[in-house]
């Protein structure tokens, strides 16, 4: 089995779910009293949430970079970067290491083409609704249909994850508002919706909504599965 190195800590919660995630599917696939390989650094969202909101991306990346390098230092076979956003750098991570990074958007756009969707809906921080870095490979590299909510929605979707799912709140009201968006984007003719953010899973699940949900953080985690297990 290999060993699954993840960036967590943004925000713990959801990676939180990554390590139950990993280690119940390695239970499932093995049986017995089998468990994941895992190294993880966790980081202080804090210092990441703060790079972000003023622009530091360059400062962002060298954090991203360093801790990759951390992970292959401490022997893992792979990197997952634990949330959507921080795949910003996803290019720079990679070429830092010599592991490979198994990138989320990969992962859930497979998971797409395999329902036969062409139409999808991306909800998540506004950093990937409204920049190319996660849309782009979902265009480019799988011929998929992108669609993000009007700025309106775009602004409710954000403020939720920042102010509420990355501290750990769940309010019943938000998961109206986000019920609204996807039906609104079944309106358009949306087929599916990435939940592109790894905390939205804990407000939004499949009985919430009348369009298929690809959660990024289950996908992701079920990819590094797979990779530990490939050769085995």
């Amino acid at each position: 089995m290999k060993v699954i190195g993840l960036i967590g800590g943004m925000s713990w919660e959801s990676t939180a779910e990554y390590y139950r995630i990993i280690n119940k599917t390695i239970k499932e696939r093995l049986g017995g009293l089998h468990s994941a390989k895992i190294l993880l650094y966790s980081v202080d969202f804090s210092e990441i949430a703060t790079l972000q909101t003023e622009g530091r991306w360059p400062e962002a990346t060298k954090f991203m970079c360093d801790a990759a390098q951390r992970l292959e230092r401490g022997g893992a076979d792979c990197v997952l970067i634990c949330t959507n956003t921080m795949h910003k750098m996803a290019p720079e991570v990679q070429s830092s290491v010599t592991i490979p990074l198994l990138h989320i958007a990969d992962s859930t756009a497979i998971e797409i083409k395999k329902r036969g969707i062409k139409r999808i809906g991306l909800l998540g921080t506004k950093y990937p609704m409204e920049e190319d870095f996660y849309k782009k490979s979902l265009i480019d590299d799988y011929d998929l249909d992108v669609f993000i909510p009007p700025e309106d929605g775009r602004t409710i979707v954000n403020r939720v994850i920042y102010e509420e799912l990355c501290l750990g709140k769940v309010v019943e009201e938000s998961r109206n508002q986000f019920q609204q968006i996807i039906q609104d984007l079944n309106a358009r003719g949306v087929e599916g919706v990435i939940l592109g953010c790894t905390e939205i899973s804990l407000l939004i699940n499949q009985k919430d909504s009348p369009l298929p949900l690809f959660d990024t953080t289950a996908i992701h985690a079920q990819a590094a599965v797979s990779f530990a297990l490939e050769d085995t």
